[in-house]
């Protein structure tokens, strides 16, 4: 089952369970899927897709004040899991040969291609800079 599908399906769930923010999250997410020029949208782009709205929450939210919301927590189910620092900077160490690069931040292709999703490019920055 796609993560699309998935996300639609959990619409019916949240309704049921008569869980207001999470159906508002999951509505508006469902509403960027159509405004998508394909109908069927790989994993990635549906994680993509997932990110933009929780950012644009996030700026939202420090703007007004209010950082935490529900909103945010709903869509973030649907991410996969974040890979730990302790996880990357273990992975670096054991993959990454920095004489290859100029400078340590060049190394940031070759980490993200291999974590993909599952790290945040900011955490990434943040263990290198801390090697």
């Amino acid at each position: 089952m796609t993560l699309q599908q998935l996300v639609k399906d959990e619409l019916t769930v949240a309704m049921k369970a008569k869980d207001k923010a999470k159906t508002g999250a999951i509505r508006n997410l469902i509403g960027e899927f159509q405004r998508q020029p394909e109908k069927e949208l790989s994993d990635d782009q549906v994680i993509n897709i997932i990110k933009k709205l929780i950012k644009a929450e996030k700026v939202l939210g420090a703007a007004s004040g209010n950082e935490d919301s529900a909103y945010i927590a709903a869509l973030e189910e649907y991410l996969p899991k974040q890979a730990s620092e302790e996880e990357i900077k273990e992975w670096i160490t054991a993959n990454i040969n920095f004489d290859e690069f100029g400078n340590k931040m060049q190394a940031m292709r070759p980490i993200m291609t291999h974590f993909g999703s599952s790290a945040d490019g900011n955490t990434v920055k943040k263990v290198l800079q801390e090697l």
